[in-house]
């Protein structure tokens, strides 16, 4: 089952920060903070998926479905990953954001997902739509379980869907992404 942060979860984040601030939403995303106003920075009905791309410019948050369904639009909040596209910007109030373009060029599972080709296990990435998605629910799912194993990677990944079927490559990435942070950590 993956541990996705539903609307009602997000909604209960965020319900008890809006009450401080009518109409203003304060995020922290990718380590900087912001300020928007429902009504003058987005409508009060936008969704954090079109925030995060058409008001920050965050366009690594794909919107595939518009429906929950794919996992293309997953971004972790507060550790947690969350459907953007199911969320609204509003009930992100306070807390932090972090999307593929959060992570550096020498984050683990970037190096994983960019050169994961191993024989019967193919590449982590085809045609790259579902890629920030599977890596935002990867980075969550390697902040609760550092070392996952495969099967525990097939489960935390289980929302998220690839349209090329790189899954087995997907699995073999999270799994060295959790090698090499570990070796990181010691060295």
């Amino acid at each position: 089952m993956n541990p996705v942060l539903t609307t009602a979860d997000a909604a209960a984040t965020g319900e008890a920060r809006a009450a401080a601030a009518p109409g203003v939403t304060r995020l922290r995303v990718n380590g900087r903070d912001h300020e928007l106003v429902a009504g003058r920075d987005y409508a009060p009905g936008d969704s954090l998926a079109t925030v995060l791309r058409e008001r920050l410019g965050l366009t690594g948050v794909k919107v595939a479905c518009d429906q929950g369904a794919c996992g293309a639009c997953t971004v972790v909040l507060d550790g947690r990953p969350v459907l953007s596209c199911m969320t609204l910007a509003a009930e992100a109030d306070g807390c932090s954001v972090l999307t593929v373009e959060g992570l550096g060029e020498d984050d683990p599972l970037i190096v994983a997902f960019a050169t994961q080709a191993q024989p019967g296990h193919g590449t982590a990435l085809q045609c790259g739509f579902c890629t920030p998605g599977m890596v935002m629910t990867a980075k969550a799912l390697l902040l609760r379980t550092p070392q996952p194993t495969r099967e525990q990677v097939v489960e935390g990944m289980a929302g998220n869907i690839c349209r090329c079927g790189c899954y087995p490559g997907i699995v073999e990435a999270v799994v060295r992404a959790g090698q090499l942070a570990g070796e990181q950590a010691e060295g």
